[in-house]
């Protein structure tokens, strides 16, 4: 069971500020999923870094909550509905305010979803499902040594805040998700498989003037904008070797990624200037750009890929 945790002591930062907590936070805890349950008990380790900590959901998985811009609510993806107290093989959307309460389900309640976030004020959704393919979860993805994300084919929709007046953003049959929204309200970026490969591409609200960002081949994803709009920090796996390369492509074929070695890179938000900011060899995670814009911060995972070791959270000028 998945425990989505929050630091009560930021109850009313800036909006901005806010965020950028609830996004470190909310990945922080999200990944323990992947930790051997023994792993969490066995040596009762303390938390060092944070105070004042809340549980906010009780049962199954619950993961990917992240605040509204005004810092009221969260949106966060869980396996457990909270209304009927009935646990799912998959995920659907809902929000509540940042107590805990007033829990609403803002997907439709088929097939699986991912990556919910708010748009700028706070009136409209934006999430991937793929309700359109099939009612039904998706497959499980066979048994792995190695951790693997499934490529589902996600589409991406926009919503308001009660799921109503959904909207198709994309209807490519590949995978479409990864997304959010600039903070002046005017683009979203996301990752997609439609040319055959995980790049990373800006649209408009409306889902159309799509512009392709990346072109290396490789994984592109976990995208987030500047506080002014002007730059994205991502994540990225790019396979140097031959060897690499087609490993890659082959796990691609059968329509799954392993996240065992990601690098932070920033660009501009036309996909010029790009420029790698780590280079350790590890799975760094949740790359986000501070209020200032200055630093990006980012969740490092070592040890065996499927098992999370070692985390931490650090910042890096840029």
């Amino acid at each position: 069971m998945l425990h989505q945790l929050i630091h009560q002591s930021f109850r009313r930062p800036r909006a901005n500020k806010m965020r950028a907590i609830a996004f470190c936070s909310a990945v922080v805890f999200s990944c323990l999923w992947l930790v051997a349950p023994e792993a969490l008990t066995a040596d009762k380790p303390v938390e060092r870094h944070l105070a004042n900590i809340r549980q906010l959901t009780v049962g199954g998985k619950n993961a990917e909550a992240y605040f509204s811009f005004d810092g009221t609510k969260l949106i966060f993806q869980s396996a457990f509905d909270p209304l009927t107290h009935t646990s799912r093989s998959c995920y659907q959307i809902f929000t509540m305010n940042i107590d805990g309460s007033n829990v609403r389900r803002a997907s439709t309640g088929l097939g699986t979803t991912t990556c919910g976030v708010f748009f700028p004020g706070g009136r409209r959704l934006l999430f991937s499902s793929t309700h359109l393919h099939s009612p039904y979860c998706p497959p499980a993805p066979p048994h792995s040594h190695r951790y693997r994300w499934p490529l589902d084919e996600y589409d991406i929709f926009s919503a308001r805040i009660d799921g109503q007046d959904l909207q198709r953003l994309t209807s490519i049959p590949e995978y479409d998700a990864e997304a959010t929204v600039a903070p002046h309200g005017k683009t979203i970026v996301f990752t997609s498989m439609r040319n055959g490969d995980l790049d990373l591409y800006t649209m408009g609200l409306d889902g159309r003037n799509v512009t392709q960002l990346t072109r290396e081949v490789g994984y592109d994803g976990g995208a987030f904008f500047s506080p002014d709009s002007k730059r994205i920090v991502y994540r990225a796996y790019h396979p140097r070797t031959p060897e690499a390369i087609q490993a890659y492509r082959a796990l691609l074929a059968d329509r799954f990624v392993e996240p065992s070695h990601l690098e932070i890179f920033v660009m501009n938000a036309d996909g010029s200037d790009k420029r790698q900011i780590t280079d350790n060899g590890a799975a760094n995670f949740a790359p986000f750009f501070t209020p200032t814009g200055t630093v990006s911060s980012f969740h490092r995972t070592s040890g065996p890929s499927r098992l999370v070791k070692e985390s931490d959270q650090r910042f890096i000028s840029i």
